[in-house]
């Protein structure tokens, strides 16, 4: 009897966990469309670019305070091999170079992917120089009390702010380095592939374990990232375009038709080449994913959205993933039938199986996963 006891007390128990397992499948996260099924990453695009000057260790660390996965650094190489975290090798946009007497005379006109640009040229100044020089806003409709604040950090000082800070937080946070204008540095004699590779070697994240994607609108430097330095390290491949044209289509204009590598090389294929079945098998060679403009995936026209594409699904297929580009807050940005709400649009991009967002505002992104 007293075993008979023990047996309805178990199966009770049982009965128990098996009603709490039922009522806690009521709470299970959402399931993601994404290649690992785990939820989006949030790569905070250039830092919080939207709150702070961008690409400063100020809107590196606001982004990880905000939640980001990732952190994304811009690289382009001082004229003494130092790479340091810029967008564009061009310096008057981001920084308030043009206000500084000393560098009047380097002011100076150079070929960028095929586009004379006058300018301040990162690569005629040295470290030094560099650190003498502040960030500042790039767009005007965005908080400007932070102007002249913030200096230029090295690649190295934002690969020690994200192991500092991924042992403060507990949690991994990852960097997401792209090379800025390749053939525009190696043309000049600046092997900003190479510096990367030595950098990524010397913090022990060589290798496809690390918390690194390294990504470009190039080829050959991807691939010379798989053939030449023989590293495993994770690879995108980044795909711009023009504009979109009255019936939802991505253009191809110079200079964002086609890598500049191609250009130079003489081969005819574009971006959208590239997200053919054609283009994205050869892509699968090289990388481990791609970064595609956001219109390649959700297509609109100036009225409506349109059905997305089917790029996502097919890029799953061959096990690549896709990282999209850029999530940004403000109304002119976002797309009618979003209302103006930036969530709806992330919440878009989810559903449909994005496995990342470059975002400028890292809180948005990271809200709308919940």
């Amino acid at each position: 009897m007293k075993n008979f006891f023990y047996l309805l007390i178990a199966a009770g128990l049982l009965q128990a966990s098996a009603c709490k397992k039922d009522s806690d499948s009521s709470v299970t996260p959402p399931q993601y469309k994404t290649l690992d099924g785990k939820a989006p990453l949030v790569i905070a695009h250039r830092g919080a670019s939207g709150l702070l000057p961008e690409h400063t260790l100020e809107a590196y660390q606001k982004a990880i305070e905000d939640g980001a996965d990732f952190i994304e650094q811009d690289l382009v190489l001082t004229k003494d091999l130092v790479l340091v975290c810029r967008h564009e090798p061009m310096l008057s946009g981001t920084t308030n170079v043009a206000d500084l007497p000393e560098f009047a005379s380097r002011k100076t006109t150079k070929m960028v992917d095929g586009v004379a640009y006058n300018d301040w040229f990162v690569s005629d100044f040295t470290l030094a120089e560099i650190k003498t020089i502040k960030a500042k806003q790039a767009l005007a409709d965005r908080p400007q009390q932070f102007n002249g604040l913030y200096n230029i950090p090295t690649f190295q000082e934002v690969i020690d702010l994200a192991k500092a800070q991924t042992v403060a937080k507990g949690r991994t946070i990852g960097i997401y380095p792209e090379t800025k204008h390749p053939t525009f540095h190696e043309t000049l004699g600046l092997p900003l592939t190479s510096k990367l590779m030595e950098a990524l070697t010397a913090a022990g994240w060589n290798n496809r374990e690390a918390p690194v994607f390294v990504q470009s609108f190039e080829v050959s430097n991807l691939r010379a990232i798989r053939d030449q330095f023989k590293s495993t390290v994770k690879t995108v491949q980044l795909l711009d375009a023009d504009d979109v044209d009255a019936a939802g289509n991505v253009t191809m204009v110079a200079p964002y038709a086609q890598p500049y590598d191609f250009v130079v090389s003489g081969d005819k294929r574009t971006f959208l080449d590239l997200t053919k079945d054609a283009g994205l098998d050869f892509v699968k060679t090289y990388a481990t994913g791609i970064g595609p403009w956001k219109p390649y995936i959700q297509p609109y026209t100036p009225t409506a959205k349109l059905p997305a594409t089917s790029l996502i699904e097919r890029a799953h297929q061959r096990g690549l993933i896709v990282h999209a580009f850029t999530f940004r807050n403000e109304p002119r940005y976002l797309l009618p039938a979003y209302e103006k709400n930036p969530t709806a649009e992330y919440q878009n991009f989810y559903d449909l199986g994005l496995d990342g967002v470059f975002s400028d505002y890292t809180a948005t992104a990271v809200a709308a996963k919940k």
